[in-house]
Protein backbone atom coordinates (compact mmCIF):
# COMPACT_ATOMS: atom_id res chain seq x y z
CA UNK A 1 0.00 0.00 0.00
CA UNK A 2 2.46 2.43 0.73
CA UNK A 3 4.36 1.45 -2.24
CA UNK A 4 1.22 2.12 -4.53
CA UNK A 5 0.66 5.51 -2.74
CA UNK A 6 4.51 6.19 -3.49
CA UNK A 7 4.40 5.26 -6.55
CA UNK A 8 0.35 7.15 -7.95
CA UNK A 9 1.53 10.20 -6.32
CA UNK A 10 4.44 10.21 -8.53
CA UNK A 11 4.24 12.07 -12.47
CA UNK A 12 4.45 10.42 -15.23
CA UNK A 13 7.29 11.90 -15.76
CA UNK A 14 9.14 10.79 -12.67
CA UNK A 15 8.00 7.39 -13.24
CA UNK A 16 9.53 7.44 -16.42
CA UNK A 17 12.77 8.57 -14.96
CA UNK A 18 12.84 6.32 -11.79
CA UNK A 19 12.22 3.09 -14.75
CA UNK A 20 15.29 4.35 -16.61
CA UNK A 21 17.38 4.96 -13.42
CA UNK A 22 16.39 0.93 -12.04
CA UNK A 23 16.75 -0.46 -15.54
CA UNK A 24 20.41 1.31 -15.40
CA UNK A 25 21.08 0.29 -11.48
CA UNK A 26 19.98 -3.38 -12.66
CA UNK A 27 22.11 -3.41 -15.46
CA UNK A 28 24.55 -1.80 -13.23
CA UNK A 29 24.72 -4.82 -11.09
CA UNK A 30 24.47 -7.51 -13.87
CA UNK A 31 27.93 -6.05 -14.94
CA UNK A 32 28.92 -5.78 -11.74
CA UNK A 33 28.17 -9.62 -10.78
CA UNK A 34 29.61 -10.44 -14.37
CA UNK A 35 32.84 -8.81 -13.46
CA UNK A 36 32.73 -10.24 -9.69
CA UNK A 37 32.25 -13.92 -11.72
CA UNK A 38 34.97 -13.18 -13.72
CA UNK A 39 37.55 -11.88 -11.46
CA UNK A 40 36.72 -14.67 -8.98
CA UNK A 41 37.32 -17.10 -12.18
CA UNK A 42 40.55 -15.75 -13.16
CA UNK A 43 41.54 -16.14 -9.74
CA UNK A 44 40.35 -19.94 -9.43
CA UNK A 45 42.56 -20.30 -12.61
CA UNK A 46 45.49 -18.63 -11.51
CA UNK A 47 45.45 -20.44 -8.02
CA UNK A 48 44.53 -23.68 -10.11
CA UNK A 49 48.22 -22.68 -12.58
CA UNK A 50 50.49 -21.81 -9.34
CA UNK A 51 49.40 -25.22 -7.76
CA UNK A 52 49.92 -26.91 -11.31
CA UNK A 53 53.38 -25.02 -11.60
CA UNK A 54 54.53 -26.49 -8.12
CA UNK A 55 53.43 -29.78 -8.78
CA UNK A 56 55.06 -30.20 -11.83
CA UNK A 57 57.70 -28.32 -10.95
CA UNK A 58 58.52 -30.64 -7.49
CA UNK A 59 58.08 -33.36 -10.07
CA UNK A 60 60.41 -32.41 -12.44
CA UNK A 61 63.09 -31.97 -9.46
CA UNK A 62 62.55 -34.88 -8.21
CA UNK A 63 63.42 -37.01 -11.46
CA UNK A 64 66.74 -34.66 -11.82
CA UNK A 65 67.41 -35.59 -8.39
CA UNK A 66 67.15 -39.14 -9.22
CA UNK A 67 69.00 -38.32 -12.39
CA UNK A 68 71.70 -36.93 -10.94
CA UNK A 69 72.23 -39.20 -8.46
CA UNK A 70 72.44 -42.14 -10.63
CA UNK A 71 74.97 -40.44 -12.85
CA UNK A 72 77.13 -39.69 -9.22
CA UNK A 73 76.71 -43.67 -8.27
CA UNK A 74 77.80 -44.24 -12.11
CA UNK A 75 80.86 -41.40 -11.66
CA UNK A 76 81.78 -43.39 -7.87
CA UNK A 77 81.96 -46.95 -9.61
CA UNK A 78 84.22 -45.15 -12.42
CA UNK A 79 86.69 -43.69 -9.75
CA UNK A 80 86.48 -46.97 -7.90
CA UNK A 81 87.60 -48.92 -10.90
CA UNK A 82 90.30 -46.70 -11.29
CA UNK A 83 91.45 -45.89 -8.40
CA UNK A 84 91.75 -49.96 -8.03
CA UNK A 85 93.74 -50.58 -11.49
CA UNK A 86 96.19 -47.60 -10.48
CA UNK A 87 96.80 -49.25 -6.77
CA UNK A 88 97.13 -52.39 -8.34
CA UNK A 89 99.48 -51.00 -11.27
CA UNK A 90 101.11 -49.42 -8.91
CA UNK A 91 101.82 -52.71 -6.69
CA UNK A 92 102.74 -54.41 -9.85
CA UNK A 93 104.80 -51.85 -10.44
CA UNK A 94 106.73 -51.52 -7.21
CA UNK A 95 106.86 -55.54 -7.44
CA UNK A 96 108.41 -55.60 -10.51
CA UNK A 97 111.03 -52.67 -9.28
CA UNK A 98 111.69 -54.89 -6.47
CA UNK A 99 112.55 -57.73 -8.83
CA UNK A 100 114.90 -55.46 -10.37
CA UNK A 101 116.40 -54.45 -7.32
CA UNK A 102 117.29 -57.79 -6.32
CA UNK A 103 118.57 -59.09 -9.31
CA UNK A 104 120.76 -56.10 -9.67
CA UNK A 105 122.18 -56.71 -6.12
CA UNK A 106 122.61 -60.50 -6.60
CA UNK A 107 124.75 -59.38 -9.20
CA UNK A 108 126.71 -56.67 -6.97
CA UNK A 109 126.94 -59.91 -4.77
CA UNK A 110 128.13 -62.53 -7.32
CA UNK A 111 131.21 -60.27 -8.20
CA UNK A 112 132.03 -59.14 -4.62
CA UNK A 113 132.13 -63.29 -4.26
CA UNK A 114 134.58 -63.29 -7.26
CA UNK A 115 136.81 -60.87 -5.58
CA UNK A 116 136.65 -62.39 -2.50
CA UNK A 117 137.35 -66.08 -3.89
CA UNK A 118 140.06 -64.11 -5.74
CA UNK A 119 141.35 -62.57 -2.55
CA UNK A 120 141.40 -65.80 -0.62
CA UNK A 121 143.21 -67.96 -3.48
CA UNK A 122 145.80 -64.50 -2.73
CA UNK A 123 145.87 -65.37 0.68
CA UNK A 124 145.98 -69.12 0.67
CA UNK A 125 149.21 -68.72 -1.84
CA UNK A 126 150.77 -66.15 0.83
CA UNK A 127 149.99 -68.72 4.14
CA UNK A 128 152.04 -71.19 1.90
CA UNK A 129 154.66 -68.62 0.81
CA UNK A 130 154.80 -67.94 4.56
CA UNK A 131 155.53 -71.56 5.20
CA UNK A 132 157.37 -72.66 3.19
CA UNK A 133 159.49 -69.18 3.97
CA UNK A 134 159.06 -70.49 7.59
CA UNK A 135 161.23 -73.60 6.94
CA UNK A 136 163.73 -71.94 4.75
CA UNK A 137 167.38 -71.06 6.72
CA UNK A 138 167.38 -67.88 8.97
CA UNK A 139 169.76 -66.21 6.87
CA UNK A 140 167.78 -66.47 3.98
CA UNK A 141 164.55 -64.74 6.38
CA UNK A 142 166.66 -62.43 7.40
CA UNK A 143 167.74 -61.13 3.64
CA UNK A 144 163.80 -61.23 2.85
CA UNK A 145 162.91 -58.98 5.75
CA UNK A 146 165.76 -56.35 5.75
CA UNK A 147 163.51 -54.26 3.70
CA UNK A 148 160.78 -54.20 6.11
CA UNK A 149 158.54 -56.57 3.68
CA UNK A 150 156.12 -58.90 5.52
CA UNK A 151 156.60 -62.07 2.98
CA UNK A 152 158.10 -62.67 0.08
CA UNK A 153 157.93 -60.38 -3.15
CA UNK A 154 154.52 -61.69 -4.50
CA UNK A 155 152.56 -62.22 -1.32
CA UNK A 156 150.36 -60.09 0.35
CA UNK A 157 152.89 -57.86 1.49
CA UNK A 158 153.13 -56.66 -2.53
CA UNK A 159 148.88 -56.33 -2.66
CA UNK A 160 148.79 -58.09 -6.09
CA UNK A 161 145.23 -58.25 -6.00
CA UNK A 162 145.56 -53.64 -5.70
CA UNK A 163 148.01 -54.08 -8.62
CA UNK A 164 146.11 -56.06 -11.09
CA UNK A 165 143.03 -53.16 -10.44
CA UNK A 166 145.30 -50.06 -11.14
CA UNK A 167 147.00 -51.98 -14.30
CA UNK A 168 143.42 -52.25 -15.34
CA UNK A 169 142.67 -48.82 -14.36
CA UNK A 170 145.79 -47.86 -16.62
CA UNK A 171 144.62 -50.09 -19.56
CA UNK A 172 141.45 -48.23 -19.38
CA UNK A 173 142.38 -44.56 -18.96
CA UNK A 174 145.57 -44.98 -21.27
CA UNK A 175 149.23 -45.79 -20.50
CA UNK A 176 150.22 -42.21 -21.44
CA UNK A 177 148.19 -40.42 -18.21
CA UNK A 178 150.28 -41.56 -15.00
CA UNK A 179 154.17 -41.87 -17.35
CA UNK A 180 155.22 -39.78 -13.86
CA UNK A 181 153.68 -41.91 -10.74
CA UNK A 182 155.78 -43.14 -8.52
CA UNK A 183 155.88 -47.05 -7.31
CA UNK A 184 155.21 -48.03 -3.93
CA UNK A 185 154.40 -51.10 -1.59
CA UNK A 186 152.60 -51.57 1.04
CA UNK A 187 153.18 -53.91 3.80
CA UNK A 188 151.55 -55.12 6.80
CA UNK A 189 152.97 -55.03 9.79
CA UNK A 190 153.30 -55.62 13.67
CA UNK A 191 154.45 -53.00 15.74
CA UNK A 192 157.52 -54.43 18.48
CA UNK A 193 158.50 -56.97 15.34
CA UNK A 194 161.97 -56.66 13.58
CA UNK A 195 160.17 -58.92 10.74
CA UNK A 196 157.28 -57.04 10.59
CA UNK A 197 155.42 -60.06 9.65
CA UNK A 198 151.76 -60.12 9.38
CA UNK A 199 149.97 -62.40 11.34
CA UNK A 200 146.31 -63.68 10.26
CA UNK A 201 143.61 -65.29 12.50
CA UNK A 202 144.93 -68.95 12.63
CA UNK A 203 142.42 -71.58 14.37
CA UNK A 204 142.99 -74.95 15.07
CA UNK A 205 140.19 -77.46 15.80
CA UNK A 206 141.91 -80.44 16.68
CA UNK A 207 139.73 -83.41 18.66
CA UNK A 208 136.98 -81.31 17.98
CA UNK A 209 137.73 -78.28 20.05
CA UNK A 210 137.48 -74.78 18.44
CA UNK A 211 140.92 -72.99 19.98
CA UNK A 212 142.89 -69.65 18.16
CA UNK A 213 146.11 -70.13 17.60
CA UNK A 214 147.45 -66.50 17.14
CA UNK A 215 145.61 -63.55 16.13
CA UNK A 216 145.68 -60.61 13.44
CA UNK A 217 147.34 -57.72 14.38
CA UNK A 218 148.33 -55.81 11.59
CA UNK A 219 149.49 -51.96 10.42
CA UNK A 220 149.89 -51.51 7.05
CA UNK A 221 152.94 -49.24 5.92
CA UNK A 222 153.54 -47.17 2.76
CA UNK A 223 157.22 -48.15 1.22
CA UNK A 224 158.11 -45.67 -1.48
CA UNK A 225 159.65 -47.71 -4.50
CA UNK A 226 160.51 -44.32 -6.22
CA UNK A 227 160.28 -40.96 -4.83
CA UNK A 228 157.25 -38.91 -5.34
CA UNK A 229 156.63 -36.94 -8.43
CA UNK A 230 153.68 -34.68 -8.13
CA UNK A 231 151.46 -33.42 -5.48
CA UNK A 232 148.12 -31.92 -5.36
CA UNK A 233 146.92 -29.18 -2.29
CA UNK A 234 143.86 -28.63 -1.53
CA UNK A 235 142.85 -26.03 1.02
CA UNK A 236 140.20 -24.77 3.38
CA UNK A 237 138.45 -21.54 1.31
CA UNK A 238 138.79 -17.78 2.89
CA UNK A 239 141.27 -18.15 5.40
CA UNK A 240 144.37 -15.89 5.08
CA UNK A 241 146.79 -18.34 6.99
CA UNK A 242 145.82 -21.26 5.29
CA UNK A 243 146.80 -18.67 1.96
CA UNK A 244 149.74 -17.92 3.21
CA UNK A 245 150.75 -21.39 4.39
CA UNK A 246 150.06 -22.48 0.98
CA UNK A 247 152.15 -20.51 -0.89
CA UNK A 248 155.04 -20.89 1.79
CA UNK A 249 154.62 -24.61 0.88
CA UNK A 250 154.62 -24.34 -2.92
CA UNK A 251 157.75 -22.66 -2.90
CA UNK A 252 159.43 -24.97 -0.48
CA UNK A 253 158.11 -27.78 -2.25
CA UNK A 254 159.36 -26.49 -6.09
CA UNK A 255 162.53 -25.24 -5.16
CA UNK A 256 163.74 -28.09 -2.30
CA UNK A 257 161.84 -31.52 -3.82
CA UNK A 258 161.44 -30.54 -6.91
CA UNK A 259 157.97 -31.66 -7.92
CA UNK A 260 154.87 -30.87 -9.78
CA UNK A 261 152.46 -29.14 -7.74
CA UNK A 262 148.85 -29.18 -8.92
CA UNK A 263 146.41 -27.12 -6.79
CA UNK A 264 141.97 -26.21 -7.40
CA UNK A 265 141.20 -23.18 -9.51
CA UNK A 266 140.25 -21.08 -7.21
CA UNK A 267 143.39 -21.04 -5.77
CA UNK A 268 145.80 -20.79 -8.34
CA UNK A 269 144.06 -17.76 -10.03
CA UNK A 270 144.45 -16.06 -5.85
CA UNK A 271 148.09 -17.10 -5.80
CA UNK A 272 148.65 -15.60 -9.24
CA UNK A 273 147.28 -12.52 -8.06
CA UNK A 274 149.36 -12.08 -5.45
CA UNK A 275 152.85 -13.42 -7.35
CA UNK A 276 153.26 -13.89 -10.92
CA UNK A 277 156.01 -15.88 -10.16
CA UNK A 278 154.03 -18.95 -9.24
CA UNK A 279 153.00 -19.35 -12.89
CA UNK A 280 154.72 -23.03 -12.61
CA UNK A 281 151.03 -24.24 -11.05
CA UNK A 282 149.26 -26.61 -12.90
CA UNK A 283 145.16 -26.98 -12.21
CA UNK A 284 142.29 -28.53 -14.29
CA UNK A 285 139.26 -26.18 -16.06
CA UNK A 286 136.89 -29.08 -16.63
CA UNK A 287 135.17 -31.28 -14.01
CA UNK A 288 136.07 -34.24 -16.30
CA UNK A 289 140.07 -33.69 -15.41
CA UNK A 290 138.93 -34.34 -12.15
CA UNK A 291 138.48 -38.02 -12.67
CA UNK A 292 141.97 -39.08 -13.77
CA UNK A 293 143.73 -36.81 -11.70
CA UNK A 294 145.10 -40.02 -9.33
CA UNK A 295 146.55 -40.94 -12.41
CA UNK A 296 149.00 -37.72 -12.09
CA UNK A 297 149.19 -37.16 -8.30
CA UNK A 298 151.54 -39.06 -6.05
CA UNK A 299 150.43 -37.72 -2.88
CA UNK A 300 147.27 -35.39 -1.36
CA UNK A 301 148.47 -32.72 1.01
CA UNK A 302 144.79 -31.00 3.05
CA UNK A 303 145.14 -27.64 4.75
CA UNK A 304 142.43 -27.32 6.85
CA UNK A 305 140.04 -29.42 9.21
CA UNK A 306 138.14 -32.31 8.79
CA UNK A 307 136.29 -30.60 5.98
CA UNK A 308 138.83 -30.80 4.02
CA UNK A 309 139.64 -33.93 4.22
CA UNK A 310 135.67 -34.75 2.79
CA UNK A 311 136.14 -32.57 0.62
CA UNK A 312 139.36 -34.26 -1.16
CA UNK A 313 137.76 -37.53 -0.69
CA UNK A 314 134.54 -36.00 -2.70
CA UNK A 315 136.83 -34.88 -5.37
CA UNK A 316 138.08 -38.80 -6.05
CA UNK A 317 135.16 -40.81 -7.33
CA UNK A 318 137.64 -44.23 -7.31
CA UNK A 319 141.40 -44.65 -6.25
CA UNK A 320 142.78 -42.24 -3.62
CA UNK A 321 146.70 -41.12 -3.77
CA UNK A 322 148.09 -41.14 0.10
CA UNK A 323 146.96 -38.11 1.78
CA UNK A 324 148.83 -36.00 4.17
CA UNK A 325 146.23 -33.79 6.43
CA UNK A 326 147.69 -30.69 8.40
CA UNK A 327 145.68 -29.32 11.23
CA UNK A 328 144.50 -26.30 10.07
CA UNK A 329 140.36 -26.37 11.02
CA UNK A 330 138.48 -26.05 14.43
CA UNK A 331 138.84 -30.14 15.42
CA UNK A 332 140.80 -32.65 13.50
CA UNK A 333 140.35 -36.83 13.88
CA UNK A 334 141.84 -36.83 10.64
CA UNK A 335 144.47 -34.51 10.53
CA UNK A 336 147.15 -35.49 12.54
CA UNK A 337 150.38 -33.04 11.31
CA UNK A 338 150.90 -29.76 12.63
CA UNK A 339 151.28 -26.88 10.04
CA UNK A 340 154.22 -25.76 11.90
CA UNK A 341 156.22 -28.86 11.05
CA UNK A 342 155.44 -29.05 7.77
CA UNK A 343 158.85 -29.27 6.51
CA UNK A 344 159.97 -32.43 8.74
CA UNK A 345 156.77 -34.18 8.15
CA UNK A 346 156.93 -34.42 4.37
CA UNK A 347 160.50 -34.98 4.49
CA UNK A 348 159.99 -38.53 6.51
CA UNK A 349 156.73 -39.12 4.42
CA UNK A 350 158.80 -39.09 1.32
CA UNK A 351 161.37 -40.85 2.78
CA UNK A 352 159.27 -43.38 3.99
CA UNK A 353 158.08 -45.91 5.34
CA UNK A 354 154.96 -44.45 7.18
CA UNK A 355 151.87 -45.99 8.73
CA UNK A 356 148.65 -45.37 6.82
CA UNK A 357 145.10 -45.98 7.68
CA UNK A 358 142.76 -47.07 5.51
CA UNK A 359 139.61 -45.44 5.94
CA UNK A 360 136.86 -47.14 4.12
CA UNK A 361 134.07 -45.15 2.19
CA UNK A 362 130.69 -45.97 1.44
CA UNK A 363 128.98 -45.99 -1.83
CA UNK A 364 125.35 -45.34 -2.52
CA UNK A 365 123.37 -45.70 -5.32
CA UNK A 366 119.52 -43.43 -5.43
CA UNK A 367 117.01 -45.52 -7.45
CA UNK A 368 114.21 -43.47 -7.96
CA UNK A 369 110.68 -44.78 -8.86
CA UNK A 370 109.69 -42.54 -11.43
CA UNK A 371 113.53 -42.86 -13.10
CA UNK A 372 114.22 -44.02 -16.51
CA UNK A 373 117.21 -46.07 -17.34
CA UNK A 374 119.63 -43.55 -18.10
CA UNK A 375 119.24 -42.33 -13.73
CA UNK A 376 119.72 -45.97 -12.70
CA UNK A 377 123.15 -46.03 -14.15
CA UNK A 378 124.58 -43.12 -12.77
CA UNK A 379 127.55 -42.91 -11.04
CA UNK A 380 127.63 -43.92 -7.20
CA UNK A 381 127.99 -41.36 -4.71
CA UNK A 382 130.73 -41.91 -2.30
CA UNK A 383 131.07 -41.12 1.11
CA UNK A 384 133.75 -40.98 3.65
CA UNK A 385 132.17 -39.58 7.26
CA UNK A 386 128.12 -40.92 6.75
CA UNK A 387 125.16 -41.17 5.03
CA UNK A 388 122.23 -39.77 6.46
CA UNK A 389 118.52 -39.71 5.52
CA UNK A 390 116.33 -37.38 7.22
CA UNK A 391 112.59 -36.02 7.37
CA UNK A 392 113.62 -32.61 6.03
CA UNK A 393 111.31 -29.97 6.39
CA UNK A 394 108.34 -32.44 6.66
CA UNK A 395 105.84 -32.10 10.09
CA UNK A 396 105.92 -36.34 9.65
CA UNK A 397 108.20 -38.71 11.18
CA UNK A 398 110.19 -41.05 8.20
CA UNK A 399 108.92 -44.01 7.90
CA UNK A 400 111.98 -46.55 6.10
CA UNK A 401 111.83 -49.61 5.15
CA UNK A 402 115.57 -51.14 5.79
CA UNK A 403 116.74 -54.28 4.51
CA UNK A 404 120.31 -56.15 4.57
CA UNK A 405 121.23 -58.65 2.08
CA UNK A 406 117.61 -58.55 0.88
CA UNK A 407 116.28 -59.67 4.33
CA UNK A 408 113.92 -57.03 5.97
CA UNK A 409 115.96 -55.81 9.12
CA UNK A 410 113.31 -52.99 10.49
CA UNK A 411 110.73 -50.17 9.64
CA UNK A 412 112.47 -46.78 11.34
CA UNK A 413 110.00 -44.33 12.37
CA UNK A 414 111.70 -41.34 13.41
CA UNK A 415 113.57 -38.42 12.63
CA UNK A 416 115.51 -40.11 9.98
CA UNK A 417 118.68 -42.87 9.94
CA UNK A 418 122.46 -42.62 9.42
CA UNK A 419 124.62 -45.02 8.03
CA UNK A 420 128.14 -44.87 8.84
CA UNK A 421 131.66 -45.62 8.09
CA UNK A 422 134.38 -46.41 11.29
CA UNK A 423 135.65 -42.90 10.33
CA UNK A 424 132.55 -41.27 10.84
CA UNK A 425 131.57 -43.03 13.89
CA UNK A 426 132.97 -40.10 16.05
CA UNK A 427 130.85 -37.62 13.97
CA UNK A 428 126.96 -37.36 13.17
CA UNK A 429 126.64 -41.09 14.56
CA UNK A 430 128.43 -40.25 17.90
CA UNK A 431 125.92 -36.98 18.46
CA UNK A 432 122.96 -39.92 17.90
CA UNK A 433 123.98 -41.98 20.22
CA UNK A 434 126.70 -44.20 18.24
CA UNK A 435 129.87 -45.63 19.29
CA UNK A 436 133.04 -45.07 18.29
CA UNK A 437 134.86 -47.50 16.14
CA UNK A 438 138.16 -47.77 15.42
CA UNK A 439 139.07 -46.66 11.79
CA UNK A 440 140.23 -50.02 10.73
CA UNK A 441 137.76 -52.00 11.87
CA UNK A 442 135.57 -53.25 8.86
CA UNK A 443 131.70 -52.55 9.54
CA UNK A 444 128.62 -50.28 8.45
CA UNK A 445 127.32 -48.46 11.79
CA UNK A 446 123.19 -48.07 11.37
CA UNK A 447 122.24 -45.71 13.74
CA UNK A 448 118.85 -44.10 13.86
CA UNK A 449 117.94 -40.10 14.76
CA UNK A 450 115.85 -39.94 17.56
CA UNK A 451 113.78 -43.37 16.69
CA UNK A 452 109.93 -43.34 18.18
CA UNK A 453 111.05 -46.63 20.14
CA UNK A 454 112.88 -46.54 23.60
CA UNK A 455 114.17 -49.77 22.09
CA UNK A 456 116.16 -48.90 19.03
CA UNK A 457 119.66 -49.14 19.80
CA UNK A 458 122.02 -48.36 17.23
CA UNK A 459 124.14 -51.84 15.45
CA UNK A 460 127.41 -52.43 13.81
CA UNK A 461 127.05 -54.77 10.59
CA UNK A 462 129.93 -56.18 8.76
CA UNK A 463 131.55 -54.41 5.91
CA UNK A 464 130.31 -57.14 3.25
CA UNK A 465 126.84 -56.61 3.39
CA UNK A 466 124.23 -54.26 1.46
CA UNK A 467 121.71 -52.31 3.06
CA UNK A 468 118.78 -50.63 0.94
CA UNK A 469 116.50 -48.44 2.84
CA UNK A 470 113.12 -47.44 0.69
CA UNK A 471 110.49 -44.83 1.18
CA UNK A 472 106.78 -47.28 1.37
CA UNK A 473 104.22 -46.14 -1.20
CA UNK A 474 102.29 -45.40 1.85
CA UNK A 475 104.11 -42.78 3.74
CA UNK A 476 102.33 -39.74 4.68
CA UNK A 477 105.84 -37.43 4.14
CA UNK A 478 109.08 -37.54 2.06
CA UNK A 479 112.65 -38.34 2.98
CA UNK A 480 115.70 -36.28 1.89
CA UNK A 481 119.38 -37.83 2.00
CA UNK A 482 122.64 -36.32 2.23
CA UNK A 483 126.42 -37.50 1.74
CA UNK A 484 128.79 -36.40 4.16
CA UNK A 485 126.44 -33.74 4.94
CA UNK A 486 126.19 -31.82 1.19
CA UNK A 487 124.28 -32.78 -1.92
CA UNK A 488 120.96 -33.28 -0.51
CA UNK A 489 118.76 -35.66 -2.71
CA UNK A 490 114.96 -35.81 -2.01
CA UNK A 491 113.34 -39.05 -1.26
CA UNK A 492 109.97 -39.61 -3.02
CA UNK A 493 107.40 -42.58 -2.02
CA UNK A 494 108.79 -45.96 -3.71
CA UNK A 495 112.31 -44.53 -4.03
CA UNK A 496 115.47 -46.55 -2.57
CA UNK A 497 118.62 -46.22 -1.63
CA UNK A 498 121.17 -48.92 -1.91
CA UNK A 499 124.42 -48.50 0.28
CA UNK A 500 127.59 -51.06 0.59
CA UNK A 501 130.95 -50.77 0.88
CA UNK A 502 133.39 -49.08 -1.68
CA UNK A 503 136.45 -50.71 -3.05
CA UNK A 504 138.49 -47.63 -2.93
CA UNK A 505 139.29 -46.44 0.72
CA UNK A 506 141.19 -43.28 1.47
CA UNK A 507 144.99 -43.64 2.92
CA UNK A 508 145.97 -41.21 5.24
CA UNK A 509 149.15 -40.87 6.36
CA UNK A 510 149.81 -41.81 10.27
CA UNK A 511 152.11 -39.69 12.54
CA UNK A 512 152.59 -43.09 14.95
CA UNK A 513 150.19 -45.24 13.78
CA UNK A 514 146.37 -45.60 13.52
CA UNK A 515 145.67 -46.67 16.67
CA UNK A 516 147.99 -44.05 18.76
CA UNK A 517 146.26 -41.29 16.13
CA UNK A 518 142.84 -42.59 16.66
CA UNK A 519 143.33 -42.76 20.79
CA UNK A 520 144.63 -39.05 20.89
CA UNK A 521 142.23 -37.84 18.37
CA UNK A 522 139.34 -39.07 20.81
CA UNK A 523 141.23 -37.94 24.21
CA UNK A 524 142.62 -34.51 22.77
CA UNK A 525 139.40 -33.80 20.21
CA UNK A 526 136.30 -35.35 22.50
CA UNK A 527 138.18 -34.83 25.73
CA UNK A 528 137.22 -38.65 26.24
CA UNK A 529 135.95 -39.20 30.12
CA UNK A 530 137.96 -36.19 31.33
CA UNK A 531 136.74 -35.88 34.72
CA UNK A 532 138.45 -34.03 37.80
CA UNK A 533 140.32 -36.29 39.52
CA UNK A 534 139.87 -37.34 43.45
CA UNK A 535 142.17 -37.94 46.63
CA UNK A 536 141.76 -41.53 47.30
CA UNK A 537 141.81 -40.75 50.99
CA UNK A 538 139.48 -37.85 50.79
CA UNK A 539 140.29 -34.18 51.62
CA UNK A 540 143.44 -33.15 53.27
CA UNK A 541 143.55 -31.69 56.64
CA UNK A 542 143.94 -28.43 56.88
Amino acid sequence: QINAVFWGAMSPRQLIAQSSLGREDSSKSLLQQEDDGMFLESVVSEKALQEHLQHSAIGTMDDHLVEFSEELRAVAKALRRVADGKARAQEEAGEWKRKYELEKLRNLQLQRKEFHVQEEVAIDETHKRIEFSSHQPENEESTQNQNGNCCTKHGICSQEILRRQISQCDSVTGSNMCPHKASFSLAWGCNGENNRQHKHDVVSFESGNITTVARSRKQITLNWESPPQSVVILTKPNSNSVRVLCAEMIRWLAEQKKLTIFVEPRVKKDLLAENMDLSFLQSWEKDEEVLFLHTKVDLVITLGGDGTVLWASSLFKGPVPPVISFSLGSLGFMTPFQSDSYRDCLEMIMKGPVSITLRHRLQCHVLQDSANDEKLVEEPILVLNELTIDRGMSSFLTNLECYCDNSFVTCVQGDGLILSTTSGSTAYSLAAGGSMVHPQVPGILFTPICPHSLSFRPLILPEYVTIRVQVPFNSRGKAWASFDGKDRKELKPGDALICNMAPWPVPTACEVDSTHDFLRSVREGLHWNLRKTQSLDGPKDT
